[in-house]
């Protein structure tokens, strides 16, 4: 496949790269006979065991059963559902697929499965993608879950070892589908995917997400109204598996009624699905989805927050009270005598930004060995002469030009106050020449180190995955969340 040129501008440019261009020349002959194989086989059984919507949805998104579809033709026809179709190749990281189904695209794989992975591929595929996903986004309950859920995973803090069991699986899924793999190289992808499955001590926001939308997007099935002991098939890994579609609905398989605690339940990608959750409707989900956001650190903050942060060695966004954001990799943080986070220490590239959106002059190349910063009140002397305690943005220019700041926590600031950088609410950032920042015993920060920077605020209000302004972000760092494979 060849890179893509859009002239889609809803398409971010940082996205752009796992973009392609469907070539149809591509598909052979026998490709598009596998495609109406499996379509002819799957339509009178899916016409029973599918949700009402599915063959209705073939059509209102531009799926043909007699030959491979385009993705411009599912394109034009989403639009009318409210999304667009993009083509990708193959697996793209969980980050760059999540921000591209929150902005409304269903990333369609280009490839097509082999013959002799007809009945099931664990790579994705157009069939996979196009008749599998895209038809049920006909049906607006089940689209506003589809879109919610996008937005809510790519706030979703995922580990680096997430993106190790990520890496692995997917060189086991396209070592199965490739033609001319071996015994032992399938054997030897298996257990690097077992050794990256065993190397995981915690469970990551994104690992409970991408429980839930396997349970539910990618095998969901749903009460069947005429029949309550047959329900029906809604998910794309089964509609779009000629096998499983049939054996999912066999008594065999345990079927559960779903609930949050799916999230609980691992899964393998590679074997058919020994259980299934039944929904009894598609708001259920978008009930389901709210419940556990409610949960996550992008909503909760504090503590918690920069904890999971912390484990996850990845870019992570912690959100100030003050408005600011700070991206980059949390390496550790201070808490003071109460618990409660007084400074943080990010490790390399950190951006500044505030509403999603980097701060002039504070991207990630300006603070390109990492960035720290207290948080928390600081001492003020009250016109009767007592201690109080203040935000460092409510301090006026006089105080700041004291050169002292002495923060709750016991953190010390001092220097040269040289200015004060404003957002719409106030002060984001004191900027001080000649800095040293100390607690107790141990130097944060001191002099030869440049300019400091100090990120106002008294408490983290949310810490999501990804930088805030990730375009920018990715410019200033020279890269992607993940590098897109070579096409």
């Amino acid at each position: 496949m060849k890179a893509a040129v859009h002239s889609v501008s809803r398409i971010p440019e940082h996205l752009l790269p796992y973009a392609v261009d469907q070539d149809p020349s591509l598909y052979t002959a026998m490709d598009h006979a596998t495609w109406r194989y499996i379509m002819r086989a799957s339509k009178n059984y899916f016409n029973e065991h599918a949700h009402q919507k599915y063959l209705d949805g073939l059509i209102e998104t531009g799926i043909s059963v007699e030959r491979i579809p385009l993705i411009s033709e599912m394109d034009e026809k989403l639009r009318r559902l409210g999304w667009r179709a993009v083509g990708v190749v193959g697996f793209i990281p969980p980050a760059i697929f999540m921000e591209f189904q929150s902005l409304g695209f269903l990333p369609i794989a280009c490839e097509m499965r082999t013959v002799e992975h007809l009945a099931y591929t664990p790579a994705p595929d157009i069939v996979h993608e196009a008749a599998g996903h895209a038809p049920i986004l006909a049906d607006p309950e089940y689209a506003r879950y589809l879109r919610a859920y996008g937005e809510v995973a790519r706030k979703a803090i995922f580990s680096h070892l997430d993106m190790r069991v990520y890496e692995a699986i997917r060189a086991l899924s396209e070592i199965k589908e490739s033609p001319t793999a071996t015994p032992f190289e399938i054997d030897q992808a298996q257990v690097e995917l077992n050794d990256a499955v065993s190397c995981v001590d915690t469970i990551s926001e994104a690992t409970y997400l991408a429980r839930m939308n396997w349970w539910t997007v990618e095998y969901g099935l749903i009460e069947n109204a005429d029949d309550k002991s047959m329900p029906l098939i809604y998910g794309a890994g089964l509609l779009s598996s000629v096998e499983e579609s049939r054996t999912c609905l066999e008594p065999h398989v345990k079927k559960i009624p779903f609930s949050l605690d799916c999230i609980h339940t691992p899964y393998d990608i590679t074997r058919p699905q020994p259980q299934l959750y039944v929904v009894p409707s598609f708001d259920v989900l978008v009930q389901a989805l709210e419940e556990f956001s409610s949960t996550m650190s992008y909503r909760k903050g504090g503590l918690e927050g920069i904890t999971k942060a912390r484990s996850a060695k990845t870019v992570t966004t912690v959100e100030l009270d003050s408005g600011i954001q700070i991206s980059g990799i949390l390496k550790d943080f201070i808490c003071d005598a109460q618990g409660r986070p007084a400074y943080l220490q990010f490790h390399g590239p950190t951006q500044l930004s505030s509403s999603d959106r980097q701060i002039p002059n504070q991207g990630a190349d300006v603070h390109r060995g990492g960035f720290g910063t207290p948080l928390g009140r600081v001492r003020r002397k009250s016109k009767a002469g007592a201690t109080e305690w203040i935000d460092p943005q409510n301090m006026t220019e006089d105080e700041l030009r004291s050169g002292l700041l002495e923060f709750e926590s016991g953190v010390v600031v001092s220097g040269n106050f040289v200015g004060s950088v404003r957002g719409d609410l106030g002060p984001l950032i004191h900027r001080w020449d000649q800095a040293t920042v100390r607690w107790g015993d141990r130097t944060l920060f001191q002099p030869d180190w440049g300019m400091f920077d100090m990120a106002c605020g008294t408490r983290v209000t949310s810490v999501f995955g990804g930088s805030a302004d990730r375009p920018a972000y990715l410019k200033d760092t020279g890269g992607f969340l993940q590098r897109p494979r070579k096409q």
